[in-house]
């Protein structure tokens, strides 16, 4: 586990810190709390998917975010352990950061938490028994999934920045879609939402 932990891999530090602290600050209200190397994980997905060359691929000439399902034909195929692992890291990490980040453009298409946590969740179950490092960032990531989407909406989230209107706007569109993610948000700024379903 140990030299596991050194295995980390830290992309430009000084953004991928101001995530991980963000990570850890959120993830002190989660009991248990994430291991201190998860939200290093974490942080530098967020880096890494900043940056669109990352996220999105190129087909037909015209950039576009390759589908989970397809990345996981594509790991069913893969020719060896090393391919297939990469692949599912990619699967993984797109669908955490997905899933966190945009719930609510992918629920009007149809395509709702579970699916995320499902392809998500599978994939690093995967890498936790077969990847070569970081086998106990995986298994955490793979246990507590659902924990950790919203620990990377919560800490993406500028809720603590809101203006009365932000916030009014945010009640609205809970009381629309009834997003667990958008809840948890307005929870964590102290709003009560007994007895909501009566006001709409």
């Amino acid at each position: 586990m140990r030299k596991e932990a050194r295995t980390i891999p830290v992309a430009e530090e000084s953004l991928s810190h101001y995530f991980k602290c963000r990570l850890t600050r959120f993830a002190q209200s989660l009991h248990p709390q994430p291991h201190e190397d998860t939200c290093w994980y974490l942080g530098t997905v967020l880096v890494r998917f900043g940056r669109s060359e990352e996220l999105f691929c190129y087909h037909n000439g015209q950039m576009t975010l390759r589908p989970l399902a397809l990345l996981y034909s594509d790991a069913l195929e893969a020719e060896d352990e090393r391919m297939r692992c990469l692949l599912l890291q990619q699967l993984g990490d797109m669908a955490l950061f997905l899933g966190a980040l945009f719930p609510d453009r992918y629920a009007r298409r149809g395509i709702h938490q579970d699916y995320f946590i499902g392809m998500g969740g599978s994939a690093y179950d995967y890498l936790a028994d077969n990847a070569r490092h970081n086998r106990h960032v995986f298994a955490e990531l793979a246990n507590t999934f659902t924990r950790m989407l919203d620990l990377v909406a919560n800490a993406c989230s500028r809720t603590h920045e809101m203006s009365t209107h932000d916030i009014l706007a945010l009640y609205q569109r809970w009381l629309a879609t009834r997003d667990p993610v958008v809840e948890r948000q307005l929870r964590a700024l102290d709003i009560n939402l007994n007895g909501s379903e009566h006001l709409h």
